[in-house]
């Protein structure tokens, strides 16, 4: 607003791309439309810390074009099927830069009577209808047959039809067919149905982001038709209408400006700047977003009123456009869903493998090609860990619910992992980075920059009442102001507040209600005589009082404005308690210091004070027009300061980008704000620009390296200039980026060009507008503020920061790192005994012995007993400050590396299954059966017509003795295996420290293994239960045969840690082989 020192546009906009084609295929009389715009763009240009002409070379690139709103174009063409819209884009005249008759020419309207019925039909049908129309979405039922089959739940449903084809084809060939294949094949469907709810219930939501959109849509507009004001439903509006459009109105589509009385709009839901915009019926750039003469649809009317042509209608509105490419943006696959492909690829190949190479082996061994058939089948469902998807789910659900206890809510569960895989944050400023209030920083007063305090909870005066100085300037500040507090919040702390008025005159206020105490008060000390409100065309505002004092009864003018609009109506200047004349060296000082604020990115206002002459404008007779200014600007006012404002960062900003730095994380500020403002709040942090060192060197900024700054602050016009290729070195060459000035479009090829390098993109949206919604569903992570973001963020966002700050989004980064380590140890957990499970199949089919590990035994390991401690892995604390360490590379550091595989298959679980195979094989050996005397006997051993088979002393076994004691040993296989699985998961705790180090407070774990025994027991020695369960009461000394070899584990790991943090920094063989 008033004289704001940064120049430039607030949002390039996205029809920017039309905007150029269209003036390099114009015909000269077009060009010379478009000469008035020039100057002032070159002058916008010419503000920003890297010029426009000079960026691109600065940073030692050619100054190719690099067409980056084609490249949207071309993203969205699939959304846009209608022949008439396609028409609409590729017309070739600029609705806001033709002279208004020709526009309402173009559309047979006309400027007082509106279009006809008729007219308004072929318009409709010729340009759309004003509405915008939703994408094809998912049905419930779609969305909950995905979270079915989704995921590692496709190879349980494998599993389970494989189950159920060997009990079927056992039931259809043999007369006794077992159950155990059916009731694995019913536990596996249960399973996965169960998962599935699950998953579905915890990210169900229902696609409502073109809803939200809609909710912006206005129902009701005033339109004109065949000559008659009449009210219509704002979908029946057609381009070519003439509408009006009033204080508070929604505007119901894109219109171009015919006649205004004041008027302002608030842009916020496009651009995220507070500031209300000033529309006229001048066009005054060439840039749509740019010029005063439209305003867009769904955007607020918030002072005067309008006339306007409709020149754009639904999806061809600029907000149309952003509904479009939020709804048919490809957000991609997550990392860690992925990884878990990945994952199911690996499961899935290696199932089929070794099912081949057994089926051979089996065949070659003389088994019937249908006993193949079966052990094939069962080595498939032995390798898949059922238990895997329950537990995996339900890690993410208790991470996703601790991040919430944070203020950071997860809507989809695999935007845990993926916020820890993070590698570039892209930020918008407003409201996340900074408090999204303007807040005064400083004055000048007395000749002298004064700096005032800006941090969220600032109590108390900053500045000396008594002081002249500061009493003048503070005096005009309180009183020219329009501003009032909302009633009611007397209660209410100071900086929490509801202000009705601009963000400037916002900043003010709260900063003179900290020196007055109640500002309202103060004001009606002094009643206000006369007011001429802030315009475009003065610059000023100024404001008359009555300082109620008998002894000197004339008038007090106050203004504030334009610095240097002021400074211009001035011919003295106040310094403590004297006046001095504003010669030349004043003003001069009055530059260094107006820049000196400028360019900390603030905005800064000019304040002046005059004592009316009681001859001219007596006392109780005032004769002021209000609407004239002309009557006040020949006197010579006093000046009295400048008071500078900014939107301060927040508190824990510096602080959490801090952390950002140290775990290798980019941040990159992507704003619509201006460059200026945007790279001070990149100085706050500490970052030096190349305009900084070129200053301290005192060498041009083309002379500085680009490599040397840290920070890169580049404009969307800068990004115009730069191919692919160049926009993709300057990314890979600055650790932090500032992109100020940019469209939709842009933050979207932005983080594409992340994408693209190979990083895992977060993306936060801005707080107040919706045009960042693609960029956050097209990032791998879309990050929404709960507070002021819009609806349409929440609902396109990953995850939404219930605070609005930045540093949650560290505190997320920081779970989500945990949580991926914890994943690796639940894989190591879970397969250790899927695989010594595998292993007893194989021996059962290599060796022919009984079968060592029922099936029935296999689920209730995987889906009972290791539940509890595999969920309690969720719980675990992170080893050592994970946020010092770089974002994993997703390209080798993967979920499920070699490392982890050999570390499961050949290490862990081949101790299991030694384990389980000793107490296996001593359960027989203790009954008179020898571990030779086994070898080769299932055939027999399972033979109901054989009831004299001999053990290894010659005593004769019927085949109820045997199969009871078969159940025996496969108890004591399966206890084994418990046993065993207790110390791997305390062997998973971590891995790389000790476990003497990390110690065992998390007793979410204790608990769990306790329960682990306790369920074991159940299953074991509950009566009747375990009969239909097939397992056999063990005494206690069986209980202790797999004990020394869970020590041994133990010990082992332990050792195989040890080895990993000898040679962590060196990169040893033991880390690159045994980290898993």
């Amino acid at each position: 607003m008033y004289g704001d020192n940064r120049r430039g546009s607030f949002f390039a906009a996205p029809s920017q791309e039309k905007s150029e084609e269209l003036q390099m295929e114009a015909p000269t009389e077009r060009t010379k439309l478009l000469d008035p715009a020039k100057p002032r763009e070159r002058k916008q240009s010419s503000s920003v810390a890297y010029g426009t002409a000079n960026r691109a070379k600065s940073f030692g690139f050619e100054n190719k074009a690099f067409d980056f709103d084609k490249q949207f174009k071309e993203i969205v063409k699939e959304s846009e099927p209608k022949p008439q819209a396609k028409a609409w884009d590729e017309d070739d005249q600029f609705d806001h830069v033709l002279p208004l008759h020709q526009i309402i020419n173009r559309y047979h309207s006309d400027s007082i009577r509106g279009l006809s019925d008729e007219q308004a039909e072929i318009n409709r049908s010729k340009y759309g209808a004003n509405i915008l129309i939703p994408p094809q979405k998912k049905s419930q039922l779609t969305k909950f047959i995905q979270a079915v089959v989704g995921g590692l739940n496709a190879l349980l449903l494998a599993s389970a039809g494989l189950s159920f084809a060997i009990y079927g084809i056992q039931f259809a060939t043999s007369e006794g067919s077992q159950n155990d294949d059916l009731y694995l094949g019913i536990a596996l469907v249960i399973v996965v149905f169960v998962s599935g709810m699950f998953t579905f219930y915890q990210e169900l939501k229902s696609d409502r982001i073109m809803e939200s959109f809609k909710k912006m849509v206005p129902r009701v507009a005033i339109v004109f038709r065949n000559g008659v004001r009449q009210d219509i439903d704002a979908g029946e509006l057609v381009v070519g209408d003439i509408i009006e459009v009033k204080l508070g109105d929604l505007i119901p589509a894109d219109i171009r400006i015919i006649d205004c009385q004041n008027f302002k709009v608030d842009n916020s839901s496009l651009t995220g700047e507070s500031e209300a915009q000033k529309r006229s019926r001048e066009c005054t750039s060439s840039d749509p977003m740019e010029t005063t003469n439209l305003a867009f649809f769904s955007t607020n009317a918030i002072e005067g009123n309008a006339t306007g042509l409709v020149v754009r209608v639904g999806e061809k509105t600029l907000m149309g456009r952003l509904a479009t490419l939020s709804s048919t943006v490809d957000a991609g696959r997550s990392p860690i869903g992925v990884e878990m492909d990945r994952f199911i690829l690996i499961m899935t190949i290696r199932s089929f493998l070794i099912g081949v190479v057994f089926l051979f082996i089996a065949i070659m061994m003389g088994y019937h090609w249908l006993d193949a058939i079966f052990f094939i089948i069962g080595i498939m469902v032995a390798n898949i860990p059922e238990g895997l998807s329950v537990t995996f789910t339900m890690i993410l659900s208790l991470t996703a619910k601790r991040m919430a206890s944070k203020n950071c809510l997860v809507k989809h569960l695999q935007a845990v992992e993926a916020l820890g895989s993070t590698s570039v944050i892209c930020s918008d400023k407003t409201g996340t980075l900074t408090q999204n209030k303007m807040t005064v920083s400083h004055m000048w007063f007395n000749d002298k920059i004064q700096t005032s305090e800006t941090s969220e909870r600032r109590i108390g005066a900053s500045f000396d009442n008594d002081d002249p100085g500061f009493s003048a300037l503070g005096n005009v500040a309180a009183l020219c102001s329009r501003a009032v507090f909302k009633p009611g919040q007397e209660d209410v702390p100071l900086h929490e507040r509801i202000v009705e008025g601009d963000a400037s005159e916002a900043g003010i206020l709260k900063c003179m209600e900290d020196q007055y105490g109640d500002i309202m008060a103060y004001r009606a000390q002094f009643p206000k005589i006369c007011e001429i409100p802030f315009n475009s065309t003065n610059k000023f505002q100024v404001s008359i009082h009555d300082l109620q004092n008998p002894e000197d009864q004339r008038y007090l003018l106050v203004m504030k404005g334009a610095p240097e609009r002021i400074i211009s109506l001035c011919n003295t200047i106040l310094v403590k308690d004297q006046e001095f004349p504003l010669t030349e060296d004043w003003k001069d000082k009055f530059e260094k210091v107006n820049s000196t604020l400028g360019g900390f990115g603030e905005r800064v206002l000019g304040f002046c004070d005059y004592r009316l002459p009681i001859e001219k404008y007596p006392p109780g007779q005032p004769v002021f027009d209000g609407e004239n200014s002309d009557d006040f600007l020949n006197e010579g006012f006093r000046f009295v300061g400048l008071i500078s404002m900014v939107d301060p960062p927040k508190s824990s900003v510096p602080n959490a980008v801090e952390k950002c730095r140290s775990a290798g994380i980019k941040v990159v500020m992507v704003t619509g704000d201006h460059p200026i403002t945007a790279a001070a709040i990149a100085k706050t942090v500490g970052n030096l620009t190349r305009d900084e060192i070129a200053l301290q060197r005192g060498i041009p900024v083309r002379q500085v390296d680009p490599t040397e700054s840290e920070v890169a602050v580049l404009t969307g016009s800068d990004l115009k200039q730069l191919s692919s290729e160049e926009l993709k070195d300057v990314l890979k060459n600055h650790e932090e980026i500032v992109f100020a000035r940019t469209s939709p479009e842009q933050k979207y090829i932005i983080v594409s060009a992340f994408q693209e390098l190979g990083n895992i993109v977060a993306a936060t949206g801005d707080v107040k507008c919706v045009n960042d919604s693609p960029a956050l569903k097209k990032a791998d992570i879309g990050v929404a503020m709960g507070i002021s973001g819009t609806e349409v963020s929440k609902e396109t966002a990953d995850l939404i920061l219930m605070d609005d700050n930045f540093a949650t989004i560290v505190t997320g980064v920081e779970e989500g790192r945990l949580i991926f380590d914890n994943l690796k140890k639940l894989i190591s957990y879970s397969l250790g005994d899927n695989c010594a499970e595998l292993y007893c199949v194989w021996v059962f089919i290599i060796l022919r012995v009984p079968l060592p590990l029922g099936t029935i035994a296999m689920l209730l390991i995987m889906l009972g007993t290791d539940v509890m401690p595999a969920i309690s892995i969720a719980h675990e604390t992170a080893e050592a400050d994970i946020m010092k360490l770089k974002p994993r590379d997703p390209k080798t550091q993967t979920l499920v590396t070699s490392q982890l595989m050999s570390y499961t298959y050949g290490q862990t679980s081949v101790m299991e299954f030694v384990a389980g195979m000793f107490s296996y094989f001593s359960v027989f050996a203790l009954n008179g059966w020898y571990p030779g005397r086994m070898v080769g006997i299932e055939t027999n051993w399972d033979s109901k017509a054989i009831n004299d088979l001999p053990d290894s002393y010659g005593q004769e076994w019927c085949y109820y003795s045997r199969q009871r004691l078969k159940i025996t040993a496969q108890t004591a296989s399966f206890v084994a295996i418990v046993i065993m699985q207790v110390a791997n998961v305390i062997c998973c705790k971590t891995r790389r420290m000790s476990i003497f180090q990390k110690g065992m407070d998390n007793w979410n774990m204790n608990l769990g293994i306790i329960f682990e025994l306790a369920l074991a027991c159940f299953f074991i020695y509950t009566p009747r239960l375990n009969n239909g369960l097939q397992f056999a009461g063990l005494p206690m000394p069986i209980w202790l045969l797999p004990v020394p070899f869970a020590i041994v584990l133990f010990v082992y790991d332990e050792g195989r840690r040890w080895a990993i943090r000898r040679s962590q920094w060196t990169k040893g063989w033991a880390y690159q082989e045994l980290y898993t």
